[in-house]
């Protein structure tokens, strides 16, 4: 507190201010609006002997030592892509690292012109006109879908139409945001692991808001009929939300091509699965250009007519139309957006479609080679497959996932009697060093 008494730029109120607040809400002191626990309550004291860095970073690595040394085939949303080291270095730097929402054009063009690039990769990839530069992750990204559906004057109903497979916290987020509204989420059947689109069309009629299918699906099989689904959607003005990523749109069907409306996912380039953060992707039609959910930047000129880079129709937010902001969402994955966006660049066109005609292939050997396994059906789906699939098994799934980590491998078991495998560039080294551990649990 400065000998004015105003406190720093961040809390600039003064003792008097702060003590007619408190009097006013009827308490002595700030520290009674926090009920913090006696046994976690900051005394003054972390009670952390003092250590060197060179004793510190030794017992990190003997707590690291202590780590199962996994190869992992795990997948179901989380992707273990390999990411140059161009990424790293360029990312790390500081205009970059320690940049937060860029609020102030006059400062950011080169980050804002990397942004607008990523927009326009998106673009590019989907097929639709309109792209945000970035959500939390996928899951957030199929909230922040349904939300839009209720608002749009196109769509009249209020029931939400989601796959009977798909992830867990995926579809516990979506129900997180519709919890309050008058919005019903209900699920329709699958059929060999992709959409049963008779069942689909019976569900359907004139109070559905939103379709949601996935190209690939949880389960990594390449969903057929999206064509259809976006036309049953259509016939009953519901939105149709394709759920993907960013390596399978590079070969997969484009999503505009098959009637889709918006397009979520993760991105999965940029970053090493990470086992939580992602990179939601977000795109839609220009029709629904103001009811688009957080961050898009424009480009236009300056007044000097230079080419310059901004945020725009910020009016849509919520620090400034606050209750009446199309969206609650109020920061985004700025940065690891441009780590996608220097991925993706890296890659260029023909190695982003390389890596993803390496994601059907490599997953194809895999289940060519669990398929001779006494024991072991695979793929478990009659399907084409991107990255990952599933394996039926005479034993229980849960066991083998256990006895495979004792062998060295990380598999998911998703059921009684299924396993689910994954295979990115990563670790498709061990395929036969899986298949032989396999052969031996099985």
């Amino acid at each position: 507190m400065s000998d004015t008494g105003r406190g720093s730029p961040f809390a600039p109120h003064t003792d008097a201010e702060t003590a007619a607040m408190l009097d006013a809400i009827g308490v002595e002191s700030q520290e009674e609006l926090f009920d913090i626990p006696e046994d976690v309550r900051f005394d003054g004291e972390f009670g952390i002997a003092p250590r060197s860095e060179r004793e510190i970073r030794h017992e990190i690595q003997l707590h690291l030592d202590r780590d199962d040394d996994l190869t992992a085939f795990l997948g179901r949303g989380h992707y273990d892509h390999y990411v140059p080291s161009m990424v790293d270095h360029l990312a790390d730097r500081s205009e970059f690292l320690s940049s937060y929402t860029q609020y102030q054009p006059e400062i950011a063009q080169g980050f804002l012109q990397a942004l607008f690039e990523y927009q326009s990769m998106l673009v590019e990839l989907t097929g639709l006109e309109i792209a945000n530069c970035s959500m939390y992750d996928g899951a957030s990204a199929l909230g922040e879908a349904a939300t839009l559906a209720l608002r749009a004057r196109s769509v009249d109903g209020t029931r939400v139409l989601i796959p009977e497979l798909l992830a867990d916290g995926r579809r516990a987020v979506l129900e997180n945001y519709l919890a309050g509204t008058d919005a019903t989420i209900e699920r329709y059947p699958m059929a060999d692991g992709n959409a049963d689109r008779e069942a689909l069309a019976d569900a359907l009629d004139d109070d559905c808001a939103m379709v949601y299918a996935e190209n690939p699906t949880v389960r990594g099989t390449i969903e057929e009929g999206l064509s259809e689904i976006g036309e049953l959607a259509d016939e009953h003005g519901a939105l149709f939300c394709l759920g993907t990523d960013g390596v399978a749109l590079s070969l997969l069907e484009k999503p505009a091509s098959v009637g889709a409306d918006v397009v979520v996912g993760d991105a999965a380039l940029g970053l090493g699965a990470s086992g939580g953060l992602g990179l939601g992707l977000f795109a839609t039609h220009e029709d629904f250009l103001r009811q688009v959910p957080g961050r898009l930047v424009g480009v236009g000129e300056d007044s000097d007519e230079n080419r310059a880079y901004t945020l725009t129709l910020q009016t849509r937010e919520q620090h400034i139309r606050r209750e009446r902001a199309t969206s609650n969402i109020c920061t985004n994955q700025a940065w690891v957006a441009l780590r996608a966006a220097m991925h993706a660049a890296w890659l260029g066109a023909d190695g982003l479609v390389g890596l993803a005609e390496d994601c059907v292939t490599n997953a194809r050997d895999l289940a060519d080679r669990l398929d001779d396994v006494d024991g072991v059906e695979a793929p478990a789906h009659d399907r084409h497959h991107f990255r990952e699939f599933t394996v039926r098994t005479d034993r229980p799934a849960a066991e083998m996932r256990e006895e495979l980590e004792d062998e060295g491998f990380a598999v998911h078991a998703i059921d009684d009697q299924l396993l689910q495998f994954c295979v990115t560039e990563t670790n498709a080294g061990q395929i036969e060093d899986l298949a032989a551990a396999v052969e031996v649990v099985a």
